[in-house]
């Protein structure tokens, strides 16, 4: 489904949520509101309102126009039932001054455990000391800060390599090895970044003779498709799209078709990370969305409940890294498995 909105913090988006980040640290209490464990400079600080009875879970996931975002919100849910915990969730629209501002609120409410996917990392810094400096614990989601009680991560690198290669693969199986490329990328926080290296440096190795013709931030189904669009105005001709995201590959896929392409091209490849539910049908039919680099969404829910529990019990290295495969046409029962964890 492509959505009206795209899902990246403007400049100036990013120069406010800095402001108001480290306002929070100045100001009243009101406004306080994809691995090796990383260095936590804050994390010995004692949770208060932690320990084995921690009740409540507050998970901040801002890019709520994501396929994921729903998956996650309902699987997290019953995930911190089973431990007697209760899950709320903020609505920041991907807009980063409303994150900022949510949980800030959270903090002022003492939500005793605040697991939170930052937009913009640096800024969030300022949140995440004030909320450990209140007794709470923070988990990163997506990444780390110097600031937390315990991150969640996916094998950013891997996931991003595993994609690359098969994608070489194929090209040197089905265009001789030559042909045209396009990388959808995301620079802005770490997973992206990492994600975007392993895939273009794996294919770019392994498939030398394609040439790169683009490279353009897109993360989510929107921003894709019209990114696709104009690279496909230029290159009409191009025979991969890879995508940091699947939702940012799936608008590519999209554009393709709207231009003329048969959905079973043999001579095009789309493919994608996350493992979310449209690319997982669109490899399942056979189409040319071959690949997904995918994450399962039972996995991600139990890091979400899973770890802020783990830092109330004292455990020492809290930190979950959760697995990711390739998919491919093929894998029907994992493509199955997987499809049934995001109905």
């Amino acid at each position: 489904m492509i959505t009206p909105e795209s899902s990246m913090p403007s400049a100036a988006s990013r120069r406010r949520f800095l402001a108001l980040s480290a306002g929070a640290l100045a100001t009243t209490a009101l406004a306080a509101a994809g691995c090796s464990a990383p260095e936590k400079a804050s994390a010995s600080a004692k949770p208060a309102a932690g320990g084995k009875d921690l009740t409540k879970i507050g998970l901040d996931y801002p890019f709520t126009q994501l396929p994921l975002y729903s998956t996650l919100v309902k699987l997290s849910t019953a995930e911190a039932k089973k431990h007697g915990s209760s899950l709320i969730t903020t609505s920041d629209n991907a807009n980063a001054d409303t994150q900022a501002s949510n949980l800030n609120t959270w903090i002022a409410q003492k939500v005793p455990a605040i697991v939170s996917f930052p937009m913009v990392f640096e800024a969030m810094e300022a949140v995440a000391q004030r909320a450990m400096e209140a007794g709470l614990i923070w988990v990163t989601y997506g990444g780390s800060l110097e600031h937390q009680s315990a991150d969640i991560q996916f094998s950013f690198r891997e996931g991003g390599t595993l994609l690359g290669e098969a994608a070489a693969q194929w090209a040197q199986e089905n265009l001789g090895g030559k042909g045209k490329v396009a990388f959808l990328t995301d620079s802005t926080i770490e997973l992206g970044r990492e994600r975007t290296k392993g895939m273009v440096e794996a294919f770019t190795k392994a498939a030398p003779g394609v040439d790169v013709v683009a490279r353009e931030q897109a993360i989510d189904p929107d921003t894709g498709l019209s990114k696709a669009k104009a690279i496909l105005a230029k290159h009409p001709d191009l025979n991969i799209v890879l995508g940091i995201t699947d939702a940012a590959a799936y608008g590519a896929y999209k554009a393709l078709q709207q231009t003329g392409r048969a959905k079973d091209d043999a001579k095009t490849f789309v493919g994608g990370q996350d493992g979310s539910a449209p690319s997982l049908l669109a490899i399942k039919q056979g189409t040319f969305y071959r690949a997904s680099a995918a994450l399962a969404p039972n996995d991600l829910a139990a890091a979400i409940v899973d770890v802020p529990h783990a830092v109330a019990a004292g455990k020492a290295d809290p930190s979950a890294q959760v697995p990711v495969n390739l998919v491919r046409r093929g894998d029907t029962a994992r493509i199955d498995d997987l499809l049934a964890q995001n109905a």
